[in-house]
C-alpha cells in the first residue's frame, strides 16, 4: 500500500467514517494554501475499500468475471457490492434535456409534432 493510501486510511479510522470537511489545501511543490471549505469528491468519500474496489473494476475494464478471479468472490458478490456503492454516488446526468434550438430545429425537421415539441420545450430549462 502506498504512503497516500496508508494516510487515507489513518485519516478514515480517525473520523471513523464521519463526514468531514477540508478546511485547507496545499498545492504539492508550491508555498500556495487555499482556506475554505471543501467538500470532497465522492470517490474520495467512499471507504479504502470500495476506492480500491472502484480502481480495480475500472482497471480491469469493467469485466466482473475479472473482478470475480482477483477479489476470489461470485458473480452475485460483485454484482451486490457494485450496487452498494452506486447507490452511494451521485451521476451527473447523461443523458441532458435537449436545447430549445434542438426541439425547434427537430420540429422544422419535422422529427416531432407541435405537441411534442411544446412537451419538450416546458420540460427545458
Amino acid at each position: 500500500m502506498t504512503e497516500q493510501a496508508m494516510d487515507w486510511q489513518e485519516l478514515t479510522n480517525l473520523t471513523r467514517g464521519q463526514p468531514f470537511v477540508v478546511e485547507r489545501v496545499r498545492l504539492t511543490g508550491s508555498r500556495v494554501a487555499i482556506e475554505g471549505e471543501f467538500e470532497l469528491p465522492q470517490l474520495a468519500q467512499l471507504t479504502l475499500e470500495d476506492q480500491v474496489f472502484v480502481t480495480a473494476f475500472v482497471r480491469c475494464h469493467g469485466s466482473i468475471k475479472e473482478m470475480e478471479r482477483i477479489f476470489g468472490v461470485s458473480y452475485p458478490t460483485i454484482k451486490s457490492r457494485l450496487n452498494r456503492i452506486g447507490q452511494a454516488l451521485t451521476f451527473v446526468e447523461t443523458d441532458p434535456a435537449p436545447s430549445r434550438a434542438d426541439v425547434i430545429d427537430r420540429l422544422r425537421r419535422g422529427e416531432i409534432t407541435a405537441q411534442q415539441a411544446l412537451s419538450a420545450l416546458e420540460d427545458t430549462p
